[in-house]
This record gives C-alpha cells, sequence and structure tokens, in this order.
C-alpha cells in the first residue's frame, strides 16, 4: 500500500473522484488509491459517478425552494424551537458557529422516530431521540426529502466501505459504530443576499461533526475550504456532482491520518440567493469511536487531533452531538435543556 499524493488538480481547487471506478474490479484499486490521497490532503472532493437519479436531485433542490417561498407564517409553524429534538424550521441569523449569528434560513431533519422515555439516570443525548416537524404547507415535501435522505445515505455507507479499504481495513470496520442505525441529519437551506444578511457569514468556519458530509449546491457560489496551509480555496457548484467531506468521526478514528477540514459559506451578494442540501452521516449515538490501528506506511503519516479550545471533540458520540446542537441552537436549549447549560446560559 502507498500513500498517494500527488495532486489531483492544481492546488486552488478541489480534486474530483469517479465513485463508478469503485465498483469496477479493473478501476477498484486505483480509484481506492486516489481516495487514500484525497482524505490525508483535503477530506474534501467533489464525486461523480454516485448514481442518484438526476431527476430526483432536480425535485429536491425545486421543492426546497418552494418550501422557503411559502408565507412565514407556515414556515414558524415547524419551528425548531417547538421540538426539543432539534427538529424544524429556523429562520435566517437562529444558528450559531462559534457563537456567531450564521445568516441562512433552513429546515433540520433527522432520522424519523419517537422520543424514547428520560428518566433520571438516561443519558442526556437521548433527548435527540424523536419526531421531524413537516410543513402542512407542503406534503410532499416529507415523502420526497425521505427518499433524498435514503438515497444519500446509501452513498455516505458505500463511501465508508471505500474509505475504510483506503485505510487497510476491512470493508465494514466502521459498520460496528453506525448500525443498526446511523445518524441522517439533512438540511435544506436558503442563504439570503447581504441586503438581508447583517454580516457576510453564511456559516461561519468550522469542521463538520459526522462521518461524511454529502452536499447538494444548487447554482450560487459561496463554499471555501481552508486547506492544511491557510489557503482558502473556492469549491463553486458544479452540475451533477457533490461535494464530500470527511467530518471529525474519521479525524478521531485515524488519529489525523483523515482530514476534517475547516469550511464556511460567504453570504451570496445582494439581491441573490443561495440554495443547498447538506446531509451528515454519523454515528449511532451510544457509541464510542475507536483509534483505528493504521497500517504503519499510513500510521507514519498521523497528524493527531486538532484541538481547539472553544470546541473540544469527545469520542462519546451523543455527547459530541448533543454538545453541538446546544451550542448551534442557543433558543432551543433553553426551551427544552436549561438543565443541562450552565447558569449564564440559561436566560442569556
Amino acid at each position: 500500500m502507498t500513500l498517494h499524493t500527488a495532486p489531483l488538480g492544481n492546488t486552488t481547487s478541489l480534486p474530483t473522484l469517479d465513485f463508478s471506478r469503485f465498483h469496477s474490479p479493473e478501476e477498484r484499486a486505483a480509484f481506492v488509491s486516489d481516495l487514500r490521497g484525497v482524505l490525508h490532503d483535503h477530506g474534501f472532493f467533489y464525486l461523480i459517478g454516485h448514481g442518484v437519479d438526476p431527476r430526483l436531485l432536480e425535485d429536491v433542490v425545486s421543492t426546497s425552494k418552494r418550501f422557503f417561498a411559502l408565507p412565514l407564517e407556515e414556515k414558524l409553524k415547524i419551528e425548531m424551537v417547538k421540538s426539543p429534538h432539534f427538529r424544524g424550521y429556523n429562520r435566517a441569523g437562529q444558528e450559531h458557529t462559534r457563537g456567531e449569528r450564521d445568516w441562512r434560513e433552513q429546515l433540520d431533519i433527522n432520522t424519523e422516530g419517537e422520543p424514547v422515555k428520560i428518566g433520571p439516570d438516561s443519558p442526556p443525548w437521548k433527548r435527540l431521540f424523536g419526531p421531524n416537524q413537516w410543513p402542512e404547507a407542503l406534503p410532499e415535501l416529507k415523502p420526497l426529502l425521505l427518499q433524498y435522505q435514503a438515497e444519500v445515505t446509501r452513498i455516505g455507507i458505500d463511501l465508508l466501505k471505500a474509505i475504510a479499504e483506503a485505510l487497510g481495513q476491512r470493508e465494514n470496520v466502521f459498520a460496528e459504530i453506525y448500525e443498526p442505525q446511523p445518524t441522517q441529519l439533512l438540511k435544506i437551506i436558503r442563504y439570503p443576499g447581504r441586503d438581508i444578511a447583517e454580516t457576510d457569514q453564511g456559516v461561519g468556519a468550522h469542521k463538520d461533526g459526522g462521518f461524511v458530509t454529502v452536499l447538494l449546491q444548487d447554482t450560487t457560489p459561496g463554499l471555501r475550504v481552508q486547506a492544511e496551509t491557510g489557503e482558502w480555496i473556492e469549491a463553486p457548484p458544479v452540475p451533477g456532482t457533490f461535494i464530500i467531506n470527511t467530518g471529525e468521526l474519521l479525524e478521531l478514528a485515524t488519529n489525523g491520518f483523515v482530514r476534517a477540514d475547516v469550511h464556511d459559506v460567504v453570504a451570496p451578494p445582494a439581491g441573490v440567493e443561495r440554495f443547498s442540501v447538506a446531509f451528515f452521516l454519523g454515528s449511532r449515538y451510544d457509541a464510542t469511536i475507536p483509534v483505528i490501528q493504521l497500517p504503519d506506511e499510513l500510521k507514519r503519516s498521523e497528524r493527531g487531533i486538532t484541538v481547539d479550545p472553544l470546541n473540544p471533540i469527545f469520542r462519546e458520540v451523543g455527547q459530541n452531538h448533543l454538545k453541538s446542537r446546544l451550542r448551534s441552537h442557543p433558543d432551543v436549549a433553553r426551551a427544552h435543556h436549561a438543565d443541562l447549560l450552565p447558569s449564564e446560559q440559561k436566560n442569556a
């Protein structure tokens, strides 16, 4: 096994990988070698050959736009602050990254489920289980987004198998921490222009917390990725592609061999909207992320875990995810989970 580090594109753009090569006996080894280099160098890449029906992608984007075009009072019927499970609609400026407002409106759904009975000894992350909120004014959104969620879950799990092989592991090494049910956070997102946004922060600089993110962009650019050198790389929409990025769970599991790159979104110009659909595949909430023993030739390239004093990472998945939601949605945290907050945050 060799660590492929040859550039798959120039230094100012993200590489592109054709996922159909992973399922081709003749191309699989070369694909895995290319993927290994990307995982170490970027953690971000465009994906083609993913097999998702283009009509489904078009329907998801167009129906998402119809949701955001609904009257505000209809969207507020499913406002996230009404859900203790952090599901539902947020107006622009309601979600926070590193304490600053993100200027995007969005609808968050996760795995459909029922609330779990909470007792005095229940781990707090069990509060995350529950139903989604769906707009009664757009009933076709629910089956469409659940169909899309299933498709991108398939892609995410297939990618985890390819990533396992690229790391010299058996194909299902990650299944032990996501089966029988991974987390499946899906966001449909609208970024208003800077005539509405109070700052240029569409989303502040951050790393994603799960295994992999599968991002569908519409037509307006704004996503940027920060390379290890500190350089910001533009990641504009490319028709027919997803942007894939690796999250903190893979950085934890590989002691930093796999990068979870910092990225952000710049709000679009005045009078322009940006739409995207982001899917975050994560582990089971009750899992603890192990350190995978990489082959020696890869182990020598481990970088260790990034330490951010403002955002510590826990190996306990449920604790990590709940911490993230409490920080990013302070209104929901105060309304439903004040007992988990420091005293200075309860009435902030």
